[in-house]
C-alpha cells in the first residue's frame, strides 16, 4: 500500500511538471517518515496546483492526508502522507534551505560510542 502511494505521488509530480524531483528513502535515518520527496515548482500558483492534484489523487485512491502546511504562501508546501513527506518549493526556497543535504549520508554525524 505504501509503495502504491509512493508511485501515485511520484507520478502526479511528473504529470504536473514538477521540476528536480528527488525521492529519498530516509527510513533508516528517522522515525518521522520512510520517504521524503523534494520537488520544485515554477511559481506559487504552480506549487498550489501540484499540491491540489496530489491531495485529490491521494483521496481518490482511498489514502489519507495527515496535513498540508504552507499552502497560503506557497513558497514551500509540505504534504504529510504519513510515511511519505512531500516538499514542493520555489527554486530559491529550495536552494536557501538545502533540506536534501540534511538527509544525505555525507552530512550525517555518527553518534559517539558510549
Amino acid at each position: 500500500m505504501q509503495k502504491d502511494l509512493l508511485e501515485l505521488t511520484l507520478s502526479t509530480l511528473n504529470d504536473m511538471k514538477a521540476n528536480a524531483v528527488n525521492n529519498m528513502n530516509v527510513g533508516a535515518l528517522t522515525k518521522v517518515s520512510d520517504y521524503m520527496i523534494f520537488s520544485t515548482g515554477n511559481s506559487s500558483r504552480h506549487i498550489r496546483s501540484i499540491a491540489d492534484k496530489i491531495a485529490d489523487n491521494v483521496k481518490k485512491e482511498g489514502h489519507s492526508i495527515v496535513g498540508i502546511e504552507g499552502y497560503e504562501r506557497s513558497q514551500w508546501v509540505l504534504i504529510d502522507l504519513g510515511n511519505i513527506i512531500v516538499h514542493i518549493m520555489l527554486a530559491e526556497t529550495r536552494e536557501f534551505y538545502k533540506l536534501e543535504d540534511l538527509w544525505s549520508q555525507d552530512f550525517r554525524e555518527e553518534a559517539p560510542e558510549q
